[in-house]
C-alpha cells in the first residue's frame, strides 16, 4: 500500500490551517465553520455537520489524515500512471483531490493530461481551478502554484 506522501500533508496543513481556534484553557480547539466553498468544515479542511463539537488539533490531524488517505485511493484509482511516477506528481494531485474532492478529478481534463504524461498541460490544467463562489480566490491561486510546483519540480 502506498503511503500519502507528506508533501500532500504538508500542502493540505498549509492551506487548510488548523482553522477558527477557541482557547478553552490551556487547550486550544477548533469548531465547525463555513469554508469558502460553502461547506462545513472543521480542524483542516474536514467536512463535518455544523453542531460537530469541537476538536483538539491532534484529533484534526487524524481527520486529515484519513481523509488523505481517501483522497490517495481515488487519485491512484483515476490516474493509475501517478504510482511509477515521482512522490511530488503523486501529493501534488493528493492534495487537489483532498481539496476539491474525487468528482471534480475523476470527471476533469486534468485527470486525462495526466493519464498522458502530458505534465505541462496538466499544469495549465491545474491553474485552472482557482474559483470560489464564482470568483478567484487568492489562497486557491497560491495552492494550485504550490501544486504546479511538485508536478514540474524545477
Amino acid at each position: 500500500m502506498i503511503e500519502v506522501p507528506k508533501a500532500a500533508i504538508e500542502l493540505a496543513m498549509r492551506f487548510e490551517g488548523f482553522e477558527r481556534k477557541v482557547k478553552r484553557g490551556i487547550e486550544i480547539t477548533a469548531v465547525p465553520y463555513i469554508c469558502p466553498a460553502g461547506f462545513w468544515t472543521i480542524g483542516y479542511g474536514h467536512l463535518c455537520d455544523p453542531k460537530h463539537p469541537p476538536i483538539t488539533e491532534a484529533e484534526a490531524e487524524v481527520y486529515l489524515v484519513r481523509d488523505l488517505q481517501t483522497a490517495l485511493a481515488a487519485t491512484l484509482r483515476f490516474c493509475p500512471v501517478l504510482a511509477t511516477e515521482p512522490e511530488g506528481r503523486l501529493a501534488a494531485v493528493v492534495d487537489f483531490t483532498f481539496n476539491l474532492g474525487v468528482g471534480r478529478l475523476q470527471t476533469s481534463t486534468l485527470r486525462r493530461r495526466i493519464n498522458q504524461r502530458d505534465w505541462l498541460s496538466a499544469s495549465q490544467e491545474l491553474r485552472r481551478w482557482v474559483f470560489g463562489g464564482g470568483k478567484v480566490l487568492p489562497g486557491l491561486v497560491a495552492r494550485r502554484e504550490a501544486e504546479v510546483l511538485l508536478l514540474i519540480p524545477g
